[in-house]
């Protein structure tokens, strides 16, 4: 997602380096381009307008810094300027009030069952005991949908067999999470077309019974221009509290995103990013402009990492980086911690730069291709890879199935790996390694 807008933007850049000032016209070029990638991303006309407006006005008005490239002072006025437009600096969404009550809308297709159960699991991750309930009494399989994703996530799921009123199935379960242990309960209601006057009076009336903390849109990523009047009719009949953006693995182009929020004046809330129940998170509107601008989310991949990284080893492999004592082995225990992490892909889209752009297939391949290098090592080239010389580099290629170039090329990044961490060791050192993990929100002692 958000590719095209990205590689758009990116020949921006391009074209901005090198100019010696800022000017109207260089400005007023590069404006053109972004409209022409926002419009063709599926972004609502007025968003992109007042968007760019408001970048033309900045960057007009800016006075011309000079230890900073003009490229660099565009990039800071876009960068704001999106995030502004994506919700600004709003807040990670933690919740604490109980009970929470929860009620999901949306259209047909949109994602709102799986999200019901992702959303049920983020909430039990952090200490709420959550009531799903089947308020879909139209659509047959709803119930048996719904249950399978809370039996997938450990949570429970009021249901009723047979009944044709959404609404009285709402007030019964609201009651089951009154009278059990539940201190949450997420309505999971029919989809519906945001044109259908029966079914948003339904949905209005549900609303009235439970009286919700939060109404979320559930919205596919892919809606496209639709996406703002989708947005639009549902804030009108519900007012919603934020939007939950589903699919956003698939191919969209980002246009949703960039729409619903100018459009509705409500957040999006969180983010749906792929079919586990684990992808799923609150939306952080800086880190993904930073990410359409192609500077990466490097907290984001961080915070991914400290889930799958314990502490205990997380603290050995902080005092052997300190030590430069980091070996291949480390780097294939690295190597295969990545693989648990996620899609290379979706891994690859939160670094800076160019690398975002490689095909998934290429990089899962080069992920295999250096654990095999590594595992036809022996445990001695493994810990001082200085003496693999040329004949073990033709065994070990041989041994891995691999060319001799495979060998040499991963021996050659490990090196620079190595010179890097030498120069965190000593006190200036650790002050410097500090300072680097500092960057990313971790903490090295």
């Amino acid at each position: 997602m958000f590719e095209a807008i990205a590689d758009k933007i990116s020949d921006v850049f391009k074209n901005l380096r090198g100019l010696g000032k800022i000017s109207e016209k260089n400005v007023s070029d590069a404006i053109r381009e972004i409209r022409e990638a926002l419009l063709g991303a599926d972004v609502n006309r007025e968003a992109a307008d007042d968007f760019l407006e408001k970048v033309y006005k900045a960057a007009i008005g800016q006075s011309v810094l000079s230890k900073i490239l003009p490229e660099q002072q565009i990039v800071k006025i876009i960068h704001d300027e999106l995030t502004a437009l994506l919700g600004g600096e709003q807040d990670s969404e933690k919740y604490d009030k109980k009970p929470l009550k929860i009620l999901l809308s949306g259209l047909h297709g949109s994602g709102k069952t799986t999200t019901a159960g992702k959303l049920a699991l983020l909430l039990k991750d952090g200490g709420y005991n959550p009531l799903l309930v089947a308020c879909d009494v139209h659509r047959p399989a709803a119930i048996d949908q719904l249950k399978i994703v809370a039996d997938g996530v450990g949570v429970e799921c009021y249901f009723e067999r047979g009944a044709n009123d959404a609404r009285k199935v709402a007030a019964h379960g609201l009651r089951r999470m009154e009278d059990g242990a539940f201190d949450a309960v997420i309505f999971d209601t029919a989809g519906r077309l945001h044109i259908d006057g029966h079914m948003i009076g339904e949905i209005s009336d549900i609303k009235k019974i439970t009286s919700p903390d939060e109404i979320f849109l559930v919205a596919d990523a892919a809606l496209g221009q639709e996406a703002a009047n989708v947005a639009k009719s549902f804030n009108d009949a519900l007012a919603l509290s934020g939007i939950i953006l589903t699919k956003l693995d698939g191919d969209a182009r980002g246009g949703a995103a960039l729409s619903m929020k100018y459009v509705t004046g409500v957040p999006i809330k969180f983010i749906g990013t792929g079919e586990k129940a684990s992808d799923f998170s609150p939306f952080h509107p800086k880190r993904v402009a930073s990410r359409i601008l192609g500077m990466g989310d490097v907290v984001s991949l961080v915070e991914k990492a400290q889930q799958h990284v314990d502490k205990s080893e997380q603290e050995k492999l902080s005092k052997k980086i300190k030590k430069a004592e980091f070996d291949l082995n480390d780097l294939l225990h690295s190597v295969q911690r990545l693989r648990k992490i996620g899609p290379m892909a979706s891994l690859l889209n939160m670094l800076p730069g160019k690398i975002k752009s490689m095909a998934a297939d290429s990089e899962n391949d080069r992920t295999k291709i250096a654990e095999a290098i590594i595992q036809s090592m022996t445990a001695r080239e493994r810990a001082k890879p200085s003496i693999i010389d040329s004949w073990r580099r033709a065994r070990i290629a041989k041994g891995a199935g691999v060319e001799l170039r495979d060998v040499n090329a991963l021996l050659k990044q490990f090196a620079q790996m190595q010179r890097v961490m030498k120069s965190f060791k000593g006190e200036k050192g650790a002050k410097k390694m500090q300072a680097f993990a500092a960057q990313f929100g971790m903490n090295v002692e």
